[in-house]
């Protein structure tokens, strides 16, 4: 009988005409292409259920707020002779910018945060100094809120909203044990926090102060502060809006218009003040359950003024029906659902107190947005988050949510970077 001889358990060397059949073997440019494949797959691994909640949402808003800025913007578009596309594109290339900066923010660490946060609330304050006490300011609608730059207009008080939340995270997680002495609540957040909106009233800019006003007391509540230390600061705030209203005869008459002064006689010429709101209701009755359909808006002909931008919602409701308008309200619904959901699973106070900031922001704003156009509230010219159109008010929307998605990558990158 015979055997057969052991095999040698010396490996086989291959030669390099042989190392080219496999794949990437020998190949720098193959290696450099797994180690792409690597990286890739990294920043996109599986996060949260909550991660993937608030990601779907905010794409999805995205996405339909082009759609709709193109169906509402492109006859006033057409007439600026920016073409019908030209709203859509401007709007599109915000969202091209500000979804992967999102991305990138989703991936900062918490320590990141914190080293920031004074530095970007100093910078955005600075830049709304500039706004108002400067000739750089630009005046829109009686509001001094844009800011002018080498023929780059924005807005600085967006910019704002989001060095707030940042900051109030910071300083309230710094604070969250001295929470119960009204001095370690009030100096900093409305000494300091205030202040930024202070500049923001001195512009006239009447909605976006109020939602920032809610930013402050949000973060405050879901700190833990007690509502009595909230009781104070929130009855001299009423009162300061209210003077700020009375002060301006553009507020006034459009406070006036929404209790019913002077829009009662329909048959005649209707007043500027009262043609908004009364447009956006027509616009609102037009659509009925299914709409008129995509595009055949009969309000954005000229009749509906900011129809791509206060007003959008009107425009939703005409061409889509009472249907497209419960599906708006039942994202924002779910995305507010997110946010609750990533408050309760973070570990950190900075975490807690910054995604109730951003909750407070988004869905409030869009609760007042909605209200004006439903004559619920008056008119206060704040846009509908991440569907009106504006730039920078978009790009600092999805940097915010960038930076509520950087907390849902859980307590052990947290614990980390502490």
């Amino acid at each position: 009988m015979t055997t057969n001889p052991p095999r040698s358990r010396t490996p086989k060397r291959i030669t390099p005409a042989q190392s080219s059949d496999f794949p990437g073997a020998g190949d720098s440019s193959g290696a450099s292409g797994l180690a792409a494949r690597i990286n890739l797959g990294k920043l996109f691994k599986a996060e949260s259920a909550n991660y993937f909640l608030l990601l779907g949402t905010t794409l999805f808003l995205v996405l339909f707020g082009l759609i709709m800025v193109l169906s509402s913007s492109s006859v006033d578009s057409y007439l600026d002779n920016a073409g019908f596309f030209g709203g859509l594109l401007r709007q599109g290339m915000f969202a091209i910018i500000g979804v992967p900066l999102m991305l990138i923010v989703s991936r900062m660490p918490l320590k990141f945060w914190q080293r920031i946060a004074w530095p970007a609330l100093a910078f955005s304050s600075f830049l709304q100094c500039l706004v108002v006490f400067t000739p750089l300011g630009y005046t829109i609608a009686g509001n001094t809120n844009w800011l002018t730059i080498a023929g780059v207009q924005f807005q600085p008080s967006e910019m704002i909203k989001v060095s707030l939340v940042i900051w109030l995270g910071m300083i309230l997680e710094q604070k969250k044990d001295k929470l119960d002495d009204w001095r370690h609540v009030y100096i900093p957040v409305f000494g300091v926090g205030g202040g930024s909106v202070m500049l923001v009233m001195i512009g006239g800019d009447l909605g976006t102060v109020i939602i920032m006003a809610a930013i402050l007391f949000g973060a405050l509540f879901f700190a833990g502060v007690k509502i009595r230390m909230l009781a104070i600061p929130l009855g001299v705030g009423v009162v300061g809006a209210v003077i700020v209203a009375l002060a301006s005869s553009n507020r006034l008459t459009r406070l006036m218009s929404f209790f019913g002064e002077g829009c009662e006689n329909l048959s005649g010429p209707i007043s500027t003040e009262c043609w908004q709101p009364l447009h956006g209701t027509w616009a609102l009755a037009n659509g009925g359950i299914f709409g008129v359909g995509l595009g055949n808006s009969k309000a954005k002909w000229s009749w509906l003024p900011a129809a791509d931008n206060d007003y959008i919602f009107a425009i939703i409701g005409e061409e889509l029906g009472l249907i497209g308008a419960i599906v708006v309200l039942a994202m924002f619904i779910l995305m507010a659902i997110a946010f609750v959901r990533i408050m309760r699973s973070t570990t950190t106070m900075q975490a807690r107190v910054s995604t109730a900031a951003v909750m407070v922001w988004i869905i409030g704003q869009a609760l007042v947005n909605i209200g004006v156009v439903l004559e619920i509230l008056p008119v206060l010219g704040v846009p509908l988050p991440l569907i009106s159109a504006g730039g920078t008010a978009l790009l600092t929307t999805l940097v915010a949510i960038g930076i509520v998605l950087s907390f849902t990558r859980g307590s052990e990158h947290n614990k980390e970077v502490a």
